[in-house]
């Protein structure tokens, strides 16, 4: 990466890699693959998976890079862009462990149903439902180090690292998240 690049500001490299730099988008791809990389690999667990997130990753970025705000972080940007393909790598891999272990329909009369009731399944997604809309409610910088320390299970220092706070803020921000979101679920 030229010197030139390296003293630009995100935002400057995504306008020139808008105007057809290769060089700056490149050099948004360099400053920022450590990031992804991390977060890929501690959110699939798998050193390959995580390589092809990284790559969908900045390929989703690059055809969606006119939508990118400048005045917001790209790290946090493409942090988000990242999730969603682990997640994405998350069902993929759900629909394929699914057809994995099935069993062919003839199978089925003899299998018993060891899964909850009927009851039981609506209760847990309507309950599931409640919870996840309690936590959209909550303000963007408690849902994400929620969302980041919890579901993602990334440490305290990563998610500092990834949403450019101290660790301390990352604390205290999934405390108030924690508070705020049982006080909303009790209520």
């Amino acid at each position: 990466m030229s010197t030139a690049l390296t003293d630009k500001s995100d935002g400057e490299l995504a306008a020139m890699a808008l105007a057809g730099a290769q060089a700056a988008y490149g050099a948004l791809m360099a400053r920022h693959r450590d990031v992804v990389w991390r977060l890929a690999m501690h959110s699939v667990g798998d050193a390959d998976a995580a390589l092809d997130i990284v790559q969908e990753t900045f390929v989703a970025a690059f055809a969606a890079l006119g939508r990118y705000d400048a005045a917001r972080p790209f790290r946090a940007w493409i942090a988000r862009i990242a999730l969603n393909k682990c997640r994405d790598w998350g069902r993929r891999r759900a629909v394929r462990r699914f057809f994995t272990f099935a069993q062919p329909i003839e199978a089925a009369i003899d299998m018993a149903d060891a899964g909850p009731t009927p009851l039981e399944a609506a209760e847990a997604r309507a309950e599931l439902a409640r919870v996840q809309a309690a936590i959209a409610t909550l303000p963007a910088t408690l849902r994400e180090v929620l969302l980041l320390r919890t579901v993602e299970e990334m440490s305290q220092a990563e998610v500092a690292d990834l949403l450019g706070i101290s660790g301390k803020a990352v604390e205290t921000r999934l405390y108030r998240a924690r508070s705020l979101l049982s006080e909303r679920l009790e209520g």
